[in-house]
């Protein structure tokens, strides 16, 4: 039945996550002279929701967003040198080593040639093929969807795009919100494979039910999953 099988890249295929509550950390470090550490954070947070819908996912938009809460925190008091030490701090986040995630390669080598394999992710276009290059992966998939968000529609462009019905599609990723709950609404399959940090902004409060819906401890687990189905 499963045609195509979709991996979400940042904290399915490598490591993302806990670069950014690093950035946060250090952010908050920045600003004890204006604002609590949790609070900061806070602010933080509220700043990047805010600015999703003009700056979308990615390390650019939260490098902006951190320079507008710190002038936001400090009533623009903030010294130069500290704005300056933000952008390095978003610099350093793009100069990141890749770090695949424990058995990705392994099961990728296996589903290709019986599937295709599509990476289907978020993020800022050019941030994420960057990625994709430095991990070596990227000759194992047929094809690349960055995408802006992951809605019902922004998975049903991309089911049209590779001519397969929704309930011959697969996505699997480590977000509940973003990689599961869409698919099954529109009539496909998903698999859960959680990280260990997981953004507020991915997070929900209900338990998923669904005939569609499979957990995965592991990725490693996911082969014998897709042929049971």
């Amino acid at each position: 039945m499963i045609k195509v099988i979709a991996f979400d890249a940042d904290d399915t295929l490598w490591v993302n996550e806990p670069f950014f509550r690093e950035a946060e950390e250090e952010f908050a470090s920045l600003m004890e002279g204006f604002m609590p550490r949790h609070s900061s954070i806070k602010e933080l947070y509220l700043t990047e929701i805010g600015n999703l819908g003009l700056y979308g996912y990615g390390i650019k938009g939260f490098m902006l967003s951190m320079i507008q809460t710190a002038l936001r925190i400090s009533e623009h008091k903030i010294p130069v040198k500290a704005i300056d030490k933000i952008l390095e701090i978003g610099y350093e986040m793009m100069q990141k080593p890749v770090e695949i995630l424990p058995g990705v390669e392994e099961v990728l080598a296996e589903l290709q040639g019986e599937y295709r394999l599509v990476m289907a992710t978020k993020g800022d276009l050019v941030d994420q093929e960057k990625k994709l290059k430095k991990s070596g992966l990227d000759h194992y998939f047929h094809h690349i969807e960055i995408m802006s968000e992951k809605k019902v529609a922004d998975f049903a462009k991309l089911v049209r795009h590779l001519d397969v019905a929704p309930e011959e599609f697969l996505m699997m990723g480590n977000s509940l919100k973003s990689d599961v709950l869409p698919v099954l609404e529109l009539g496909g399959h998903a698999i859960h494979i959680p990280y260990h940090i997981t953004w507020e902004h991915e997070r929900i409060e209900h338990e998923v039910e669904h005939d569609n819906f499979y957990q995965a401890e592991h990725i490693a687990q996911v082969v014998e999953m897709i042929k049971a189905m």
